[in-house]
């Protein structure tokens, strides 16, 4: 089953969403024509105004994966009518600027053409956040906007999800000491859940109930820190005893518990920021914890998956419709421009590349467009002949020449029709968590 289609009336106004099926009648009947692919949205021909439902926007965010949903209140309850996954690009956000950081300073070490180094003593503006968090609250802000353009949306749900890192490193820290570090409360549980993919550590079994167990029981001298925490299945558990994971087989898991808490970190940091650019938009914004969204999935008996995580967040997540047969749209930050933002590309050692006949610097990188496509843009290639004869859909990679691909699949400009200009982002269409029982 897909997401339902996106209707704006004659002047651009948002309606409520329709479903596929009436859709393609409306488009059949030239009463409506397309206006964006992705997502799917269609624009009235003759018709403006009309009754809407409210819809709320829900989001679970995540460090590297993020949940949205559009939850409809109709008069027979609540319902997704559109659910998505989106990967955000805060890893490739932080390696660009560490090597842009590493290549300023082998300049100034060589004592070539370099930019001076700022001073040390900058300040900061409030709320500052690193440009890899800041990436991942754009998404999610991004998306909002979208789809409130696109649809009448008037609240906001939100997961203010957090772990006190301070708290698991030393759950017997107290007083001032515990003042100093993040006093907000910690769900260890959920944080183990998500840090061992829901599978025993042992025996690697996934989607069965899993206990807590310590890799140095606390009959030997372990302690109750994240880091000798981990996740293993009841027999397993009751296997193992009061061996610690070496003396059981399984030295490997001693490392995996050690791993570092970076995507904790990377949601506590940016959480408030996310609440803060949401409540700017002027729309009502409802909180929830991680706990209660899992209580509201697991009562529903509901699969794990961030787009549902998302649906059930908060108050409003206690009864809520999801189709089984939903299958999220797939969402993959790419970033704006595929070449970077740089005027000149670098060699090995730093040095901004020449040309083949080695005589002039490489001016300014190319124009984008080429033959009025570029790479990322949504296109349509149709093959007449050769090894890849047919049609095929996707993000193109274009180059200067008009020649590109499409897929992987080879392509010239000329057979190309574009069907949406790049916008940042890559598309793909999931799958649905579970059947329908026949």
């Amino acid at each position: 089953m897909q997401n339902r289609v996106f209707v704006l009336d004659s002047v651009q106004a948002p309606l409520m969403p329709c479903t596929p099926a009436r859709a393609r009648a409306l488009l059949g009947g030239g009463k409506a024509a397309v206006y964006r692919r992705e997502p799917f949205t269609i624009i009235l021909t003759a018709r403006s105004g009309g009754d809407v439902q409210p819809l709320a926007f829900k989001v679970d965010p995540g460090s590297k994966q993020s949940g949205m949903a559009l939850v409809a209140e109709f008069p027979r309850g609540k319902e997704v009518i559109f659910a998505a996954e989106i990967t955000h690009r805060g890893q490739a956000v932080k390696a660009t600027l560490e090597s842009r950081s590493a290549l300023r300073r082998g300049r100034r070490q060589r004592n070539t053409r370099y930019r001076p180094a700022r001073w040390a003593n900058r300040c900061r503006p409030q709320g500052w956040l690193p440009p890899s968090l800041m990436s991942r609250i754009a998404n999610v802000t991004t998306w909002l906007s979208r789809l409130a353009r696109s649809s009448p949306v008037s609240r906001v749900s939100m997961e203010l999800i957090k772990f006190d890192l301070q708290g698991m490193e030393n759950p017997e820290i107290s007083g001032i000491e515990y003042q100093q570090g993040s006093l907000l409360g910690y769900e260890v549980r959920e944080y183990l859940l998500e840090k061992f993919k829901r599978t025993c550590v042992y025996c690697g079994k996934k989607d069965i109930p899993l206990e807590i167990d310590h890799v140095i029981p606390r009959s030997r001298g372990g302690v109750d820190s994240i880091r000798n925490l981990t996740l293993a299945c009841h027999r397993c558990n009751q296997k193992k005893g009061n061996k610690t994971a070496k003396e059981f087989g399984h030295p490997e898991v001693e490392g995996m518990c050690k791993a570092t808490l970076k995507d904790a970190a990377a949601v506590n940091a940016s959480r408030w920021a996310l609440w803060r650019k949401l409540k700017e938009l002027g729309l009502d914004v409802e909180c929830g914890s991680g706990g209660r969204t899992k209580f509201n999935r697991t009562s529903q008996d509901y699969p794990k998956a961030h787009w549902i995580d998302a649906a059930c967040v908060g108050e409003s997540g206690e009864h809520v419709v999801v189709d089984p047969r939903l299958a999220p749209i797939l969402i993959k930050a790419m970033g704006r421009s595929p070449n970077g933002r740089r005027f000149r590309r670098n060699d090995a050692f730093g040095f901004p590349m020449r040309r083949k006949d080695g005589q002039h610097i490489m001016p300014r990188q190319r124009a984008r467009v080429t033959q009025g496509f570029q790479t990322g843009d949504l296109v349509r290639a149709t093959r007449i002949s050769g090894k890849y004869i047919g049609i095929h859909v996707g993000r193109v990679t274009m180059q200067a020449t008009g020649r590109c691909a499409v897929n992987g699949v080879p392509c010239h400009a000329r057979e190309l029709i574009l069907l949406q200009h790049a916008d940042g982002y890559k598309y793909e269409r999931g799958a649905a968590k579970q059947e329908p029982d026949s």
